[in-house]
């Protein structure tokens, strides 16, 4: 199985069971078993997953650093909601300027680093 198949597979996969995740979520809570109100506290941990899954096994370094970009932004959130060290919407917005500027530096470097999927299919 080549990269990217693998990566179509793994990225299908992590959406059925996101999507078979909050059905269960729903239909519990349509029973009256679980309360979804919960869970919505820590969905931005949810952008951490789908990142990671961007990350792993990525076919571009554009998939790399987009991946890393939503870890950023969910880890940013959450940590948003939780109030950690102080953090607010109002005083932490800066951080995504940061963390921007940070994906835009460390974009070449992932491209230098890891060949396109283009120079896989010419080696073939």
């Amino acid at each position: 199985m080549n990269t990217e198949k693998s990566y179509e597979w793994r990225r299908q996969l992590l959406w059925g069971l996101v999507l078979i995740g909050l059905g269960v979520a729903f239909f519990l809570d349509r029973l009256d078993l679980f309360d979804v109100d919960t869970i919505w506290h820590y969905s931005p941990l949810v952008l951490v997953i789908i990142g990671i899954n961007k990350m792993i096994g990525y076919p571009t370094a554009k998939h790399f650093s987009s991946g890393l970009w939503m870890v950023f932004l969910g880890i940013w959130v959450f940590a948003n909601f939780e109030n950690l060290f102080g953090l607010t919407w109002r005083n932490s917005w800066p951080i995504l300027i940061i963390g921007w500027g940070i994906t835009l530096v460390i974009e070449p470097i992932i491209q230098r680093r890891f060949p396109s999927n283009q120079e896989l299919r010419d080696e073939k």
